[in-house]
């Protein structure tokens, strides 16, 4: 569901023959909101467990063991491979008469504005430092429960708009390598290359942010 809606987004506003083309940066920022918002919601029952960062930190936290964070890993990007090849299935006309293979991978995966691999680390680090800190607030704020997937949602648009320009903001490994496996096998008239040179960062970038956020939070975030 969130890769439905979040590539879903991104597709509307980059493909040509779309109604929603040029739509906008803002315009995605609240479609992943919202896809954000979406997923959290149907993933209730393994608690909203949707990206490998926020994994990694419930397990340095103690929260879920190794094995239940593994499965989790593996479910995310099962996930978000099926969530990816359902958006080319929604657009595949548009995906045919798209001229730009930029476009194209940009509706699977993120790319930087300007290539610099520490850089762009380090944007990835900030950022998902950022979310998993606050959803750690949430839990140890003890946010009431009936707003449910809501502060989630306004959060994830707040890191869009704010440290999204560099990167596009992955925050979430899955998110960005589920969809460019997909783009890698899925026949796409004119694709061009699935940018593995710069796939290890949208990865690596997320799970460093996760973990410190994680580590710091026991010192800063006290139980509510």
């Amino acid at each position: 569901m969130l890769i439905i809606l979040g590539g879903g987004v991104v597709a509307a506003v980059s493909l040509t023959k779309s109604k929603g083309f040029g739509a906008g940066f803002l315009m995605v920022t609240i479609g992943w909101g919202f896809a954000v918002f979406a997923g959290v919601t149907v993933s209730y029952k393994s608690g909203g467990q949707l990206n490998p960062a926020v994994s990694l930190a419930q397990a340095i936290i103690g929260n879920i063991s190794v094995g239940e964070m593994l499965l989790f890993w593996l479910a995310q990007l099962i996930g978000a491979i099926i969530g990816a090849v359902i958006v080319w299935l929604a657009y595949k006309q548009h995906f045919d008469e798209e001229p730009d293979p930029a476009a194209k991978l940009g509706v699977f995966s993120t790319g930087p504005a300007i290539r610099n691999y520490a850089w762009n680390l380090v944007t990835e680090i900030i950022g998902t430092f950022v979310l998993v800190f606050v959803v750690l607030a949430f839990t140890n704020g003890k946010t009431p429960s009936e707003l449910g997937a809501i502060p989630v949602a306004f959060l994830v648009i707040a890191i869009g708009v704010s440290l999204g320009g560099p990167t596009g903001y992955a925050i979430n490994p899955a998110r960005d390598l589920g969809p460019r496996i997909a783009h890698a096998f899925l026949p796409i008239a004119g694709k061009g290359t699935s940018d593995w040179s710069y796939a290890w960062v949208p990865v690596v970038g997320p799970l460093v942010g996760g973990a410190i956020a994680a580590i710091l939070s026991g010192a800063l975030l006290p139980m509510a």
